[in-house]
C-alpha cells in the first residue's frame, strides 16, 4: 500500500488564504442584501451562468467525494448510471420546471406553498420541515468531516477540551460547523452564488487533473492507456458490469425520481430558479447544469474507479471509519496531487459543503422569517416587522438552525455509513416533495390537497417502515410508496376543486402569473453583473498566481509539483479571459 501525505504548513496557508477570501466573498455580498428580498433571493439580478454553476456545486459537494466515492470504489460502472442520472433532472428543468419557476414570482421558495395552495399548508410545511432540513444539514456536515479530518490527518487523534476529550473528527465537526453557521448568517444567497462558483472552479481543476494523473500513475510509466488497460484487466469481477443497487431495475426508478424531485422542486435550488433576471436565464442556468451534470462526476467517478487498484485494502488505511472505502477520493488525492493543490483541494471540498448548507440555511430562514415569524409579529404587535428587523430574525434563525445541525451531526456515526444514512433521510423527502411538483404542475386541485397529499404520503412511507415491510429494501419502498400515495391523493382531490371558491383568490392569480412571461432588457441585466465577473476573475488570478508560486516548493512522489504550475496556469488563462470578456 502507498504511503499518503498529509496537509502541512503550506497547505495549512493555502486553506487559510481560501477561507480568507471566501469570507471576504460573504462581506462583498452583504452589501448588496439591502433588504431581505435581496438577501433570500438575489433582488432577481443574479447573472445565469453564476446560479447555474451555484446550482451544479449545491448537489456537487462532499457527499460526492465521501458518500459516492464509497459507492464508486465498491460497485465501479453502477456508479456512472447513478451518479449522471441528474442529467434527467436538469433536462426537465430545461423543459418544464424553470419556466414556471421564473414565472411563479417567489420571494422566498415557501410562498409558492401559499399562493399555490394556502397559509395553512405553508404553516404545515414551515413547520414539518424544519426538522427534515436540520438533519440534512448535519449529513451534509458529517459527510463533510470524513473528508476534512482525513484529509487533515487527525481522524485518529483525541484532544482534551477542559474535562472532555473528543476525537478529532468531532472537533472537525465542531469547528467546521462553526465556520459553515459564521459564513451563512453573514452573506445570504449572494454570498453562496458567489462563492459557489469559485468553488466550481477550483472543483473543476482539480478532477479534470487528478483523472489522467491517476491513470498515469496506474499505468507505471507505460502511459494512460496502460492505465486503462491495467483496470480493465485487474479489475475485480463484477466491477463493470451493473450489479446490487444498480441492477435492480426498481431502485433505478426510486433513485431517478430522487433526483428529479430534488434537483426541480428542493427548495434550496428553487431559490436559483427565481434568482436570475427572467425565464430564458432560468432555462439557459438549467442546460449549463444538465451539461455539467453529465461531464462533473465522470471526472471523479474514473479516478476512483482507479483507486480501487491502487488501494486494494483500503480498510487497513483507515480502520477507524465505518466505511473505509468512503476515504478513497481524497487518499487518491494525498497520494497524487502536491503540497499546494492540496490545500485548495480541501479548501474547495470544505467550501462547496458549506455552499451547500447555506442553501438550506437560507430558505429555511426565509420561511421562519417570512412565513412564521412576520405573520405572528403582526397578529400579536398589530405591524408588521421592518425589514431590517426580519433580516435580524432572519440571521438569529440561521444561527440557531445552525448549532442544531452540528448537534446533530455529531451523533450520525452511530447509525452506519454517510451513503446508506443518507438514502434513508431522502428516502422519506418524497412525501414533501411530490404535493410541490405535483403544484407547480397541474393547478386545479382544491386548497386542501397539498397538505393531504403529503400526510397521505409520509402516512405511507412511515407505516410501511414502521410495518417492517420489504426491510432490505427500504429506500425503494419508502420512495414508491410516497409517490403512489400522493399521485392517488392529489389527483383524486380535483373532484372537489372548485374556481369560485373564495379561498382560490390566490390560486387564480398565481395562475395568471404562471401563463404571464418574465422578460428583461438584457443590456441592463449584463451590465449590473460585469462587477461579479469582475470579482470572479480576480480571485481566480488570485488563486493561479499562488499555485504557480507553490511550484517551487519540494516534489513529494509520486506527485510532480509541475502539477502546481498546469492548475495555476490553468486558473491564471480562465481569470484573464473572464476579465477580457467583461471589459469595458
Amino acid at each position: 500500500m502507498p504511503d499518503l501525505k498529509t496537509v502541512n504548513a503550506v497547505d495549512y496557508g493555502l486553506i487559510g488564504l481560501y477561507f480568507a477570501i471566501i469570507i471576504w466573498v460573504g462581506f462583498y455580498a452583504a452589501r448588496q442584501n439591502k433588504n431581505t428580498t435581496e438577501y433570500f433571493s438575489g433582488g432577481g439580478k443574479i447573472p445565469w451562468v453564476l446560479a447555474g454553476l451555484s446550482n451544479w456545486v449545491s448537489g456537487y459537494s462532499a457527499f460526492m467525494f465521501v458518500a459516492a466515492a464509497g459507492f464508486t470504489y465498491r460497485n465501479g460502472i453502477g456508479a456512472v448510471v447513478l451518479f449522471t442520472s441528474a442529467v434527467w433532472a436538469y433536462l426537465l428543468g430545461y423543459f418544464f420546471f424553470s419556466t414556471r419557476w421564473r414565472r411563479a414570482r417567489l420571494g422566498a421558495p415557501l410562498e409558492f406553498l401559499n399562493r399555490r395552495y394556502s397559509p395553512s399548508t405553508t404553516y404545515f410545511y414551515s413547520i414539518t420541515a424544519v426538522i427534515p432540513q436540520i438533519v440534512g444539514i448535519a449529513q451534509g456536515l458529517y459527510v463533510l468531516c470524513i473528508f476534512v479530518s482525513t484529509a487533515l490527518g487527525f481522524n485518529e487523534r483525541s484532544f482534551a477540551l477542559g474535562s472532555l476529550t473528543i476525537s478529532g473528527f468531532q472537533l472537525a465537526i465542531i469547528l467546521v460547523g462553526s465556520i459553515m453557521v459564521i459564513y451563512s448568517v453573514i452573506g445570504g444567497l449572494w454570498a453562496a452564488v458567489l462563492s459557489d462558483a469559485v468553488q466550481a472552479v477550483i472543483i473543476t481543476i482539480m478532477t479534470l487533473i487528478i483523472f489522467p494523473v491517476s491513470y498515469l500513475y496506474l499505468g507505471e510509466g507505460q502511459g494512460l492507456l496502460a492505465g486503462f488497460e491495467r483496470l480493465l484487466r485487474e479489475a475485480p469481477p463484477d466491477f463493470f458490469r451493473l450489479r446490487d443497487e444498480t441492477a435492480d431495475i426498481w431502485f433505478l426508478f426510486a433513485y431517478l425520481l430522487n433526483v428529479i424531485l430534488g434537483y426541480n422542486v428542493g427548495w434550496a435550488l428553487v431559490q436559483r430558479y427565481h434568482s436570475v433576471p427572467d425565464e430564458r436565464d432560468a432555462r439557459k442556468m438549467a442546460l449549463l447544469c444538465a451539461v455539467l451534470a453529465l461531464v462533473g462526476p465522470l471526472l471523479w467517478i474514473l479516478p476512483v474507479m482507479a483507486s480501487r487498484l491502487v488501494f486494494p485494502d483500503i480498510a487497513a488505511l483507515w480502520p477507524s471509519f465505518a466505511v473505509p472505502a468512503e476515504a478513497s477520493f481524497v487518499s487518491l488525492a494525498l497520494l497524487l496531487l502536491p503540497h499546494g493543490m492540496i490545500g485548495f483541494v480541501v479548501s474547495a471540498i470544505l467550501s462547496a459543503t458549506l455552499g451547500q448548507a447555506n442553501d438550506s440555511f437560507n430558505w429555511l430562514s426565509a420561511t421562519l422569517t417570512r412565513d412564521i415569524y412576520a405573520p405572528l409579529h403582526q397578529r400579536v404587535r398589530k405591524t408588521a416587522p421592518s425589514d431590517r428587523h426580519q433580516l435580524v430574525v432572519a440571521r438569529l434563525a440561521m444561527l440557531i438552525v445552525g448549532v442544531l445541525g452540528i448537534a446533530v451531526a455529531l451523533y450520525i456515526p452511530k447509525l452506519g455509513g454517510a451513503f446508506q444514512f443518507a438514502l434513508g433521510f431522502y428516502s422519506l423527502s418524497a412525501a414533501f416533495m411530490m404535493p410541490v411538483a405535483l403544484g407547480i404542475l397541474y393547478t386545479r386541485t382544491p386548497w386542501w390537497s397539498g397538505i393531504a397529499t403529503c400526510s397521505a404520503a409520509l402516512a405511507a412511507g412511515l407505516g410501511l417502515m414502521i410495518a417492517g415491510v420489504w426491510p432490505e429494501h427500504a429506500f425503494v419502498r419508502n420512495m414508491l410508496s410516497e409517490a403512489v400515495a400522493a399521485v392517488i391523493v392529489f389527483f383524486g382531490s380535483a373532484w372537489w376543486y372548485n374556481r369560485h371558491d373564495p379561498r382560490h383568490a390566490e390560486l387564480l392569480k398565481f395562475e395568471a402569473d404562471l401563463r404571464t412571461p418574465v422578460l428583461v432588457e438584457h443590456q441592463q441585466v449584463k451590465l449590473s453583473s460585469f462587477g461579479v465577473y469582475r470579482l470572479l476573475g480576480r480571485i481566480c488570478l488570485v488563486l493561479g498566481a499562488v499555485l504557480v508560486v507553490c511550484t517551487a516548493l519540494p516534489a513529494t512522489p509520486p506527485a510532480s509539483s509541475a502539477t502546481n504550475l498546469v492548475a495555476g496556469v490553468m486558473l491564471l488563462l480562465l481569470g484573464g479571459g473572464i476579465l477580457f470578456a467583461v471589459k469595458e
